[in-house]
């Protein structure tokens, strides 16, 4: 691997071309890979992508292509794809991947069926020992891809290796931390998603900021709780990848699974509030509900996200449900 080789990034939506443009501006030649060779065309002769982020011009040090052969040999590969497609992009790409250096998954979810983790269908589907990190945090692509400062954390199983990882991606307004607690990592980022569509929920139903302040508390709370139950350590939830990333999803339209849940608190169905756009968050509620419930992990809000995105449940009843809770101490386990 040569101090010169590219650093891959594979998926051109908004935060893959984000990612891209940062990588980039980090000093690194770059390989942005798009699986529709007629977009990764568009892509490389246009400099922009109009779909994702008009008007934010592609850095000159970035090659768009669709072709798989061109990751191989790189110093490392972000995947940044959606969490329910990285099983089959990391199948279709495993042999050029097997020599594209560490392969960190910016995907923040958990996979429908298999109840996975990021990291875990990663390690099923990759060559044996490719090492593997996961990148999460508060960032919304548009500030990244226009060189806003943001702050982000890569997490490793091998400390090292998230350290240098981190120093390699960091650049003049990226600024990442590393850790070596994955599992914290991931759950931070799968669980936020949830919990910012009860968010949105809230101020889509008009119901205020106090209530809107209270929920992000509490949904805290639950984030905690389920770290605790699936190894996740604390300190790693009251960082970036954790409270920073539902502060931010919480708060914002930017959020696409807070404006989700602001549509179903408005009177959308879950079809209408989609509108054809995706919101990772919809897709977990039911995975992180259901691993919580059978590690009997009490996260009333995640459940009721669920049941709102599955439609057996509708937004005044699940309120007034959890308005109904038994009172009970703030700090209780």
């Amino acid at each position: 691997m040569s101090a010169g080789a590219a650093i891959n990034v594979v998926g051109g939506g908004a935060w893959g071309t984000a990612l891209a443009n940062a990588a980039a501006a980090a000093g690194h030649p770059v390989t942005l890979w798009l699986r529709d060779p007629e977009a990764a065309a568009r892509l490389q002769a246009g400099r922009e992508n109009p779909r994702y982020l008009p008007g934010v011009p592609l850095h000159p040090a970035i090659r768009a292509t669709a072709e798989a052969d061109a990751l191989a040999g790189a110093r490392a590969t972000l995947l940044v794809v959606p969490a329910q497609t990285v099983r089959g992009v990391l199948e279709a790409l495993r042999p050029p991947l097997a020599s594209a250096g560490p392969v960190i998954l910016c995907a923040k979810g958990i996979e429908r069926g298999s109840d996975s983790f990021m990291s875990a269908v990663a390690g099923q589907v990759l060559p044996p020992g490719t090492p593997v990190a996961v990148l999460s945090g508060p960032s919304f692509a548009a500030d990244v891809a226009r060189g806003l400062p943001t702050a982000v954390t890569l997490a490793a199983a091998d400390a090292g290796l998230a350290a240098s990882l981190s120093a390699l991606l960091s650049g003049p307004s990226l600024r990442l931390y590393h850790t070596d607690d994955v599992r914290g990592v991931e759950i931070g980022g799968a669980g936020k998603n949830v919990l910012a569509i009860a968010c949105g929920i809230v101020a889509g139903r008009g119901l205020g900021e106090s209530a809107r302040a209270a929920l992000i508390a509490r949904a805290f709370a639950e984030l905690m709780r389920f770290a605790k139950g699936f190894g996740g350590r604390p300190e790693t939830l009251m960082g970036l990848s954790g409270l920073g990333d539902l502060v931010l999803t919480a708060s914002s339209p930017q959020s696409r699974n807070f404006a989700f849940g602001q549509r179903l608190g408005a009177g959308a169905s879950p079809e209408e509030a989609a509108g054809g756009k995706l919101a990772e968050g919809a897709f977990t509620a039911a995975a992180l509900a259901g691993l919580a419930a059978a590690q009997g992990v009490e996260m009333p809000v995640a459940q009721a996200v669920a049941a709102i995105v599955a439609g057996t449940a509708g937004v005044d009843d699940v309120v007034a449900g959890l308005l109904a809770r038994p009172l009970r101490g703030e700090t209780d386990a």
